[in-house]
């Protein structure tokens, strides 16, 4: 599927209730794609059984609802796209970009878990898959961060693209959603910013248009850490949205002034007028103290 109109997207884990960080992401990606006149979809990332938390998915859909954040289009699920990626995947051993590895974790671990080549003579009933990554290095300019490059071959290794548990994994997975939905603008927390040239890497690979990248700061609590893994990660109030949408707009660089009067749904269309982008810090500028 291939779009001019702008395209954006909030792919939340549904490994939990949405907290701050989680409405930061949603809400910046949110006013990126209506502030261009685009469209705004949300897609669940339940590719990992293990580590999701039953009831969560609809839990987060109920949550963006009553902050008014409804997106354009249906959500989709990834755990009901895996002839998407089989497809990519065959593409890509069928080319010799990616190849069976039966190396174990432990295999890696004396290379700090950076796969180069396979241990001879291991054999696994079930390999997984990577990505063949060349010795190369790739940047990409971030509408936020400015220019990122790193070097693939020695800070990043050979990608994973289906476990050996036969689970697919991130990196494939997003890329093939992204192009399949026609997502023209990723906005996403800066967590991800190192996973940018490996998914444009396998892009490439797949013959597939690179979207603009914007990442945004990282919400964290007093002592450093990312709020998701923090006791600070308290989930939002969904029946008193309207604090944490306007503590979401502050965050994000937005004049607290700006922001309009009104019921959620009607605020946030009121927003994106008064939206700045330029604005958007690189780093926050204070920590989120625990509730």
């Amino acid at each position: 599927m291939t779009s001019q109109r702008p395209r954006g997207r909030f792919a939340p884990s549904p490994t939990g209730p949405l907290h701050f960080g989680s409405l930061v992401a949603a809400l910046g990606s949110w006013l990126f794609a209506r502030a261009a006149g685009g469209d705004w979809l949300v897609r669940i990332e339940d590719l990992d059984p293990p580590r999701e938390v039953p009831g969560a998915a609809a839990g987060q859909l109920a949550t963006l609802a009553a902050f008014g954040l409804l997106p354009d289009e249906p959500p989709a699920f990834q755990s009901t796209r895996g002839a998407l990626y089989a497809q990519a995947l065959a593409t890509l051993l069928a080319r010799g970009d990616a190849f069976e590895c039966h190396c174990s974790r432990t295999d890696l671990a004396a290379a700090g878990g950076i796969h180069r080549a396979c241990m001879p003579g291991r054999r696994r009933r079930t390999p997984a898959v990577r990505l063949r990554v060349p010795d190369v290095r790739l940047g990409f300019d971030d509408r936020i961060q400015g220019h990122y490059e790193q070097d693939l071959g020695r800070d990043v290794g050979d990608v994973v693209l289906r476990r050996a548990d036969g689970c697919w994994a991130y990196q494939l997975a997003v890329v093939v959603d992204d192009a399949a939905q026609g997502i023209t603008d990723v906005v996403r927390g800066a967590d991800l910013l190192d996973s940018t040239p490996r998914q444009i890497l396998l892009q490439q690979r797949l013959g597939l248009p690179t979207p603009a990248y914007a990442h945004l700061p990282l919400v964290r609590d007093a002592e450093g850490r990312k709020l998701g893994k923090s006791l600070a990660a308290l989930p939002v109030d969904a029946a008193d949205p309207l604090p944490a949408l306007r503590a979401a707009w502050a965050f994000l660089g937005q004049p607290p002034s700006a922001w309009p009067e009104g019921a959620p749904g009607l605020a946030l269309v009121r927003a994106v007028a008064a939206f700045d982008a330029r604005r958007v810090p690189r780093e926050a500028n204070a920590p989120v103290q625990p509730g």
